[in-house]
């Protein structure tokens, strides 16, 4: 899905940060932004198409831009644009089989499991009350975060070079910009297993993943933990509002649109997801997919539906602010073609201190306190990627006592 880049490993002494705002790798290749970036203006999806006009109508130089949306689609986005696109992955610095532990405390959940489960009952009140009635909550994504704090600042290439392990993942960093209290740089890292838009010419893909089920050591329940998903009813239909969205939203600007593959499980070392893979050919192929993705997010697949009032209600009843979690990352060259991926398995780094965060989809069937055992797996990925057990989460008091 990414370009291959054209970087040698042994380019390893190239900084992180400003210095690279962006960098993305999975299976099929990397996009590195190389050299230090240039922060594009800031603003929200109504004015993006007027402020990056200048970039895709620029010499064919291979420039790249990159970077992140925020979950609330009213906040300002966080968008660089860079030299080129074959810049060094900052995880060739580091083995991955030499990845350190890191020396941290322990993993301090926000909010604890029993004040999730208490969002989740509060939401399927909601629902059970509207149900039957015009707009009313079909689905809602509720989140929570793990703290993390180490004496010294983390190793964002140790991190990436362990996200970036599992071919089923695309592992990404985009330095954010400073909070108004803070001067220590700010990243989002992860390793994302869902394409939102992939853009090359005419042709479009999006890859929508919504009902899950955490991956099991034993073969034989591992095998059972898949075959209960795909014949969960609620996870289906949890399932087609995603994909039915995303249709909704794609065929105004498409002049073919399919799932050909139909529906099929899809896997990264943690979790099984159900997936649908949607391909298009767009009626104007200078649409950027920078563009295209931020029409498209955020998807029920993080927000629910209806989208406004999940979002209003999301606000509510989450303790910890989303930001860029939940949002959107990627990039696009000249021609507007791009990868811009859901922004979910990921974590916030601020010198020693990593904000995770995960989130499970609520619909009328949900049971509060498996959701809340689903949030736990999915931080799976990036613990271990800081070098801790992929089920620290699981080992919240609260998910064991009542």
């Amino acid at each position: 899905m990414i370009k291959p880049s054209l970087a040698s490993s042994a380019d390893v002494g190239a900084s992180v940060g400003l210095d690279q705002p962006f960098a993305f790798r999975n299976s099929a290749g990397r996009v590195c932004a190389s050299g230090p970036g240039r922060a594009l203006a800031r603003g929200t999806r109504e004015n993006l198409a007027d402020r990056l006009a200048p970039f895709f109508s620029g010499p064919p130089d291979g420039a790249v831009i990159g970077g992140a949306l925020p979950f609330d689609t009213t906040r300002p986005d966080c968008l660089w644009q860079a030299a080129g696109g074959d810049g060094i992955w900052p995880g060739d610095a580091v083995s991955a089989s030499h990845v350190a532990r890191f020396p941290v405390t322990r993993p301090r959940p926000q909010p604890p499991a029993r004040g999730y489960i208490d969002s989740v009952a509060r939401a399927l009140e909601i629902m059970r009350s509207e149900d039957g009635l015009p707009e009313a909550l079909q689905k809602i994504v509720l989140a929570r975060t793990l703290l993390i704090e180490d004496a010294q600042a983390f190793s964002m290439g140790a991190i990436l070079a362990r996200a970036s392990e599992d071919p089923s993942v695309t592992a990404f960093q985009v330095s954010l910009p400073a909070r108004a209290d803070q001067v220590t740089p700010r990243h989002l890292v992860g390793a994302t297993p869902e394409l939102l838009l992939q853009k090359r010419g005419a042709v479009i893909l999006s890859h929508p993943l919504a009902g899950s089920a955490r991956r099991q050591e034993s073969p034989q329940a591992d095998a059972e933990a898949a075959q209960a998903l795909v014949q969960s009813e609620k996870d289906q239909r949890e399932h087609r509002l995603v994909v039915e969205y995303i249709l909704d939203l794609l065929a105004p600007d498409c002049a073919e649109l399919s799932t050909p593959e139909g529906t099929a499980l899809t896997t990264t070392r943690s979790m099984w997801h159900i997936g649908t893979r949607i391909t298009g050919r767009l009626k104007d192929p200078d649409t950027p997919a920078v563009v295209l993705a931020a029409r498209l997010h955020p998807t029920p697949a993080v927000c629910g539906l209806p989208c406004a009032r999940a979002a209003s209600l999301i606000r509510s009843l989450e303790p910890i602010e989303r930001d860029f979690y939940a949002g959107a990352v990627g990039w696009c060259d000249r021609h507007g073609d791009g990868d811009w991926y859901v922004a979910i398995r990921c974590a916030e780094l601020c010198g020693a201190q990593a904000r995770l965060y995960a989130g499970a989809g609520i619909v009328l069937g949900s049971e509060p306190r498996a959701e809340a055992a689903e949030t736990s797996a999915k931080f799976g990925a990036l613990l271990a990627a800081l070098g801790l057990p992929r089920d620290a989460a699981l080992h919240d008091l609260d998910l064991r006592h009542d």
